[in-house]
């Protein structure tokens, strides 16, 4: 059975995309810690990153600095945080996180009922700031 992120991949559930090229995609998360919340999601359906082959490890790790430098950008946070955690989705997929202050990578803090309009208005914004940093795969 597909994963719950290979189902937004393929268009079956709704998906905010950022970033898409042939090997990941990044899409902004339904439960963010905070506004720019992305996730970067390996199209291969690989459970853990410790499986992941070497050259996809870095592919991710490239497209997330540069989603990254995105919601910098866009978002003006003290620092743009990356975590790893992988319990939720048996896929895996790489957090980024807007930070201000280490409460803002606790995810007993997710906004699980954000306003659909405030997570479209934040995916625009990286998509327009990703888009005048020069980026050709940002989504459409």
């Amino acid at each position: 059975m597909a994963s719950l992120f290979t189902r937004i991949i393929r268009g079956e559930l709704p998906g905010r995309f950022v970033w898409k090229d042939d090997r990941c995609v990044a899409f902004l998360t339904i439960a963010p810690l905070a506004p720019g919340h992305t996730l970067v999601v390996p199209r291969d359906e690989i459970d853990h990153w410790i499986d992941l082959p070497q050259d996809l490890a870095t592919h991710l790790t490239e497209v997330a600095q540069a989603v990254g430098k995105g919601i910098q950008q866009a978002f003006q946070p003290v620092k743009v945080g990356m975590m790893i955690a992988g319990l939720e989705v048996p896929h895996v997929h790489l957090h980024l996180v807007p930070i201000r202050t280490l409460q803002d990578m606790n995810f007993a803090n997710q906004d699980r009922n954000p306003n659909p309009a405030d997570l479209d208005a934040a995916a625009e914004r990286l998509r327009s700031t990703l888009r005048s940093l020069g980026y050709k795969q940002v989504s459409d």
